[in-house]
């Protein structure tokens, strides 16, 4: 039998659920897709302190906490403080993450800085929030609802395409990782990964050949609102049986 809206939201509550880079874009709609279904949800953001602060006092017993992800001492202790807090984690969002606009042929831009910032970001920080997090998920998890992992990755991680070079091998590393690390954290906790294409964020507002790109080559004809990301996460995390799967979340765009 279907378990109807109501029941889920119940059998999330005191459930806790941490989402990096949670003030806006991708991160912000999943922070409140989990909160409407019925968790309790700790906001996370490295400087967009006011923003943070401000959507956990709309959202129901949400929380925020500041933490910059690339500084491995702050990473270790936003999970302490979290559990600290809570005495329990159930749900951890890896959304956070960095990226840096360099053409695929410049190989000589693509610095090893650049490649060392982006790693530290997009895939050191994320496997620093699992160590730590992994006890605390293990001691929430139970066999008919497995604690859950959620990295968001991207579609350039997939295929041959981003922003750059480095970026793009970034993704790809953390998808294997998500794989890699399916094998290791099961049945205790799952673990799964959206790999999304052009999102409609902020951020990708002034992307117009990434916006031409999808509106003329993807069967969707644009790009994905973050609140349908969000029902993806929303979907992974309620799931009691998936692990090491990379959902596209890209309009079919890798169809064409």
């Amino acid at each position: 039998m279907e378990m109807s809206l109501s029941s889920y939201q119940e059998k999330n509550k005191g459930r806790v659920a941490l989402i990096t880079g949670s003030t806006s874009g991708i991160g912000k709609a999943i922070a409140e897709q989990l909160a409407d279904d019925g968790f309790t949800v700790v906001l996370h953001s490295r400087t967009s302190v006011s923003e943070g602060e401000a959507l956990a006092k709309i959202l129901p017993s949400a929380t925020y906490f500041q933490a910059d992800l690339s500084d491995q001492v702050q990473t270790k202790k936003l999970i302490t403080d979290i559990v600290l807090h809570y005495g329990r984690l159930d749900v951890l969002v890896n959304n956070a993450g960095i990226n840096a606009m360099i053409p695929h042929s410049s190989l000589k831009e693509a610095t090893a800085e650049i490649w060392r910032d982006l790693y530290e970001v997009n895939v050191i920080a994320p496997w620093i929030l699992i160590s730590e997090a992994e006890q605390a998920l293990r001691d929430s998890s139970t066999s008919e609802c497995p604690s859950s992992i959620l990295n968001i990755s991207s579609h350039a991680g997939v295929r041959p395409k981003g922003a750059s070079i480095p970026y793009a091998a970034s993704k790809s590393a953390f998808n294997h990782m998500t794989q890699l690390l399916a094998l290791t954290l099961s049945p205790d906790i799952r673990i799964n990964a959206i790999a999304p294409g052009l999102v409609d964020t902020p951020m990708t507002a002034s992307w117009v050949d990434a916006h031409k790109l999808w509106k003329e080559k993807s069967p969707m004809k644009r790009g994905a609102k973050p609140n349908e990301i969000a029902h993806t996460a929303s979907m992974l995390i309620s799931s009691s049986y998936l692990t090491g799967e990379i959902i596209l979340s890209d309009g079919g765009l890798n169809l064409t």
